[in-house]
C-alpha cells in the first residue's frame, strides 16, 4: 500500500495518519483530545487503545509478537470469522477463518461529531475465499478512537443464498497480575469448559484465573467488568447483537510452547470476547447484515 496516498486520501491532520513503523505492515495511528490507537490494516486489527490520562494501554500485543504475512498477529483484537474455534465442517481449514491473515482496504475515516476519530476498514469475497468458503459477503470493521473505544463488526451477505456464521472480537486485554484480576457479570451462567473435554458447567460466583482457562460462556449480559486492581482499575465490555463471551488465558505451560507470546506474558493478559459462538450461531439472508459491537471503557478504582 502506498502510505503517501493513503494519507493524502483518508489521513486527517492532527489526529490520524498512515505510518508502517517496524511491523513493515500499514498502520493507522490515531491520537485526539479523547485518546490515541493503533490500527493494523492488515488483518483489521487494533492493536493499540488508550484513553486520556491513562498511563498503561488497555489492550495487550504479545511482547513476542510476528509481523508476517500470513500469520496472524499475537494480541490485540483478531477477528474471528466467518467461524470461530476449529473449522465448523471438519474439512481441515484453519481455526477462526480466514480474514486473520488477510490485507483490508480502508473504507473511510472520519472525525466524529463528538471528536472521536472512526476507521471502516473493509474486506469482500475473491475467488480465493470463495475456493474456502463459498459465498459472497462484504465484512467492515468499524473502529471508534474517543473516551471509548468501540467495535463493530459489520456482515453484510451479498450473494444469493442465506449462510450461518460464527464469529468472535478475540480481544486481548492489557492487565496488571492475572492472579488478582477477575471478570465480573458471568454469575450463575454456565459455560462450556474447552479445558476439560468440552464439559458444560455452571459459574458460581466471579470468574478467577489460577490456570488455563479456555471457556465458552453462554447466555451472557450485555455488560461485564474485569476488575484489575493491579492496575487499580476496571475495564467495562458492552456488548450488541452477542449471547456468548469467550474467556482465556494460556498459563504456564502453554504461552511456553506458544512461539509468539512471551514465556511470562500470561500473567499480564486476558481474553474476554465479544461472541456469537457455540449455539449462537448467526443466520445471515441475502442483502441483509448483522452487526456485532463491543464497547470498552475504562473506569478507575
Amino acid at each position: 500500500m502506498d502510505l503517501q496516498r493513503l494519507n493524502q486520501d483518508y489521513g486527517i491532520a492532527g489526529s490520524l495518519k498512515f505510518v508502517e513503523r517496524e511491523s513493515g505492515f500499514p498502520l493507522i495511528e490515531i491520537t485526539n483530545s479523547q485518546g490515541s490507537g493503533l490500527i493494523s490494516i492488515y488483518a483489521g486489527h487494533v492493536l493499540s487503545y488508550r484513553p486520556a490520562g491513562a498511563t498503561e494501554d488497555v489492550i495487550f500485543l504479545s511482547s513476542d509478537v510476528v509481523f508476517k504475512e500470513g500469520k496472524a498477529i499475537r494480541g490485540g483484537v483478531p477477528i474471528c470469522w466467518p467461524w470461530f474455534g476449529p473449522d465448523p465442517e471438519g474439512l481441515g481449514r484453519t481455526n477462526h477463518g480466514f480474514v486473520r491473515d488477510r490485507l483490508w482496504s480502508v473504507i473511510s475515516t472520519e472525525t466524529t461529531t463528538s471528536g472521536a476519530t472512526r476507521v471502516i476498514l473493509g474486506l469482500k469475497d475473491t475467488a480465493e475465499t470463495r475456493q474456502i468458503w463459498d459465498y459472497s459477503f462484504e465484512l467492515a470493521i468499524a473502529i471508534t478512537v474517543g473516551s471509548s473505544l468501540t467495535l463493530e463488526l459489520i456482515t453484510r451477505n451479498t450473494g444469493d443464498k442465506t449462510f450461518t456464521i460464527t464469529q468472535a472480537l478475540h480481544t486481548y486485554f492489557q492487565i496488571g497480575d492475572i492472579s488478582q484480576t477477575k471478570v465480573l457479570g458471568l454469575d450463575n451462567c454456565d459455560y462450556i469448559d474447552k479445558v476439560d473435554g468440552g464439559k458444560q458447567k455452571n459459574q458460581l460466583g466471579e470468574v478467577a484465573i489460577a490456570s488455563e482457562v479456555d471457556r465458552v460462556y453462554l447466555a451472557v449480559p450485555n455488560t461485564l467488568t474485569i476488575e484489575d486492581p493491579a492496575l487499580s482499575r476496571r475495564i467495562n465490555i458492552h456488548s450488541k447483537n452477542s449471547k456468548t463471551a469467550i474467556i482465556w488465558n494460556p498459563w504456564i505451560e502453554k504461552a511456553a510452547n506458544m512461539g509468539d507470546l512471551g514465556d511470562t506474558d500470561y500473567k499480564t493478559m486476558i481474553c474476554v470476547e465479544t461472541a456469537n459462538a457455540a449455539d449462537d450461531a448467526v443466520k445471515i439472508s441475502p442483502q441483509s447484515e448483522y452487526n456485532l459491537t463491543a464497547i470498552y471503557t475504562l473506569e478507575n478504582l
